[in-house]
């Protein structure tokens, strides 16, 4: 397919990438109806973002059809196309206080969302992917309704250090941070690999062999090293949707 920018529109392989990512959230089954939301910064402070729009099925989103929202802005949800109200809480309060965040998912992904739920929500370093999350997440426990801008901001600020990239968001989801479409969609792809394994593995009821904390520690600072694995992981994810014609890229 040959992925023709709209004359009208901006950042146009950024739209491609967040329309691509959203589709395949929807395929591996990590969306939930037409809920959940994810936003990409493309001005220098981070204020100014890109989301899909509200009420839209991430399995039906196009390039063309995302919104540009403003987290300075105070009428941004009497404006036509506003954002979905928790959407705008979550993710106008994430860009507005943590510039860091240049991409944010969130989603209430079945494994990741049981993990939420347990009283322990902590991803510990069972396998190699869990080791991507060591000391690289935070857990909120104080789950305190939907996200509007109250809610919202309180869980902004469970991300203000730059080096979590994930928050366990308890009783609800995960969000998941980066600094691109595709670094952040692998960190979220991971994550729920991750998150699956461990819960299965809890309901074998054996003991489990958890990684030493110094093991845990080298393994994510040699996957944080590692050559990008999530510009080719979305190259071929985007190639595939090519190949079947689908209008994500429209």
């Amino acid at each position: 397919m040959t992925q023709t920018a709209s004359a009208n529109l901006t950042h146009w392989p950024e739209r491609v990438d967040l329309a691509a990512a959203l589709r395949w959230t929807a395929r591996m089954n990590m969306h939930e109806g037409v809920a959940n939301h994810f936003s990409l910064a493309v001005n220098d402070s981070g204020t100014r973002f890109l989301m899909n729009p509200a009420n839209r099925h991430f399995g039906r989103v196009r390039a063309s059809e995302l919104i540009v929202v403003d987290a300075d802005d105070p009428d941004a949800l009497s404006r036509p196309g506003a954002p979905d109200p928790t959407a705008w809480g979550l993710h106008g309060s994430l860009h507005r206080l943590c510039p860091h965040a240049r991409c944010a998912m969130h989603v209430h992904s079945v494994w990741a969302t049981v993990l939420a739920c347990l009283q322990d929500s902590r991803l510990p370093p069972l396998d190699q992917n869990a080791c991507m999350f060591f000391n690289r997440q935070a857990v909120d426990t104080s789950y305190g309704g939907l996200a509007f801008e109250e809610e919202g901001a309180r869980c902004a600020t469970l991300l203000s250090d730059p080096k979590v990239k994930v928050l366990i968001m308890g009783n609800h989801g995960v969000m998941v941070i980066g600094d691109t479409v595709a670094d952040t969609f692998n960190r979220l792809y991971y994550f729920e690999r991750a998150a699956e394994v461990y819960v299965r593995a809890l309901q074998t009821g054996q003991p489990l062999r958890i990684l030493p904390d110094d093991i845990a520690d080298k393994t994510a600072q040699e996957i944080d090293a590692y050559p990008d694995q999530g510009t080719p992981f979305l190259a071929e994810l985007k190639g595939i949707l090519d190949d079947e014609g689908s209008p994500y890229a429209s």
